[in-house]
């Protein structure tokens, strides 16, 4: 019963401290305030950032706290270039965020502590569409619930207090009013992926497999995340690569892709890597798996 209550509490919590940063930012502007949707309040996400900090038990929380204070520096800057260096201000600190995630986790989780960092990829692709992060964050706490409560026989899981928190940001989020920006994604991307870290723990201790099993089972997860936020946000992102990237009739694993490679950091590394040159993909299969948006450069001498 205290666990129902403290769930209760959790839900009320996230829906006030909601409505109290959508009227704080809304207030201040600045670069938490954007002209989409007829103005709307970015990094409300502040609020499941702060709730997941506070009830979310250690290490996990120190991770979250980690990642959500360097996405917070990428929410304050906008889109802030760094003189003579191709990359934003708030890509520069949410990729410190990641890496600092994946050292100080490594302590705790091992490997898996790499795939915990790069759940923030998926999860910030979802959050450019209206509700597609709480649609995600939902359905797999959910999910995570279910297999927790299987596996350990608790049905008091960790996989709860994300979905409580989420339940109460979620309703403004689904009407367009608010948007989660990289401290409220990030937060939930990286709290996924201790409970995935966890579960993997539970399953190797039962059946053997140590860090590396840990590893895959975080990998397994983290690749259906990623499809599930493709299959969301599908329409949308079959817009985006024929229109945007040039890209002819997609398939749903460049949709996949694209939640797992695109934004930012993604295409930064491509360039790093291809510099001008663009890779053409003609084979069926590899069309299918997404290739094509795998290695489009779109800093090449084409584009």
């Amino acid at each position: 019963m205290n666990q129902i209550i403290l769930l209760i509490l959790i839900f009320i919590l996230s829906a006030i401290f909601t409505l109290l940063f959508k009227t704080i930012i809304t207030r201040w502007g600045g670069n938490l305030y954007t002209s989409v949707r007829g103005g709307t309040p970015r990094a409300v996400g502040l609020a499941p950032f702060i709730l997941l900090i506070i009830f979310f038990p250690p290490p996990g929380n120190y991770l979250i706290a980690i990642i959500g204070v360097f996405a917070f520096v990428d929410d304050l800057t906008g889109r802030k270039k760094i003189n003579g260096l191709p990359v934003e201000l708030g890509q520069l600190s949410r990729g410190i965020g990641m890496l600092l995630v994946m050292i100080v986790g490594f302590y705790y989780f091992g490997p898996a502590a790499i795939l915990i960092g790069l759940m923030i990829q998926p999860m910030n692709i979802a959050d450019m569409q209206p509700g597609a992060t709480c649609s995600t964050v939902i359905i797999m706490s959910l999910f995570m619930a279910l297999i927790l409560y299987l596996t350990t026989g608790n049905p008091y899981s960790l996989a709860l207090i994300i979905l409580a928190v989420c339940l109460g940001y979620a309703p403004l989020d689904y009407m367009r009013k608010i948007m989660l920006g990289e401290v409220g994604n990030h937060s939930y991307g990286v709290g996924l992926g201790v409970i995935y870290a966890l579960l993997g723990f539970n399953l190797t201790n039962s059946h053997g497999g140590g860090s590396w099993g840990v590893f895959l089972i975080v990998l397994v997860l983290l690749i259906i995340t990623s499809m599930l936020i493709a299959f969301i946000r599908r329409w949308n992102l079959k817009y985006y690569l024929e229109d945007k990237l040039l890209i002819p009739e997609p398939t749903y694993g460049d949709y996949v892709m694209d939640v797992l490679t695109g934004g930012g950091l993604g295409d930064l590394i491509r360039r790093i890597l291809l510099n001008k040159k663009e890779i053409i993909i003609k084979n069926r299969i590899y069309r299918l798996l997404g290739f094509r948006r795998l290695v489009l450069n779109p800093y090449s001498k084409k584009r």
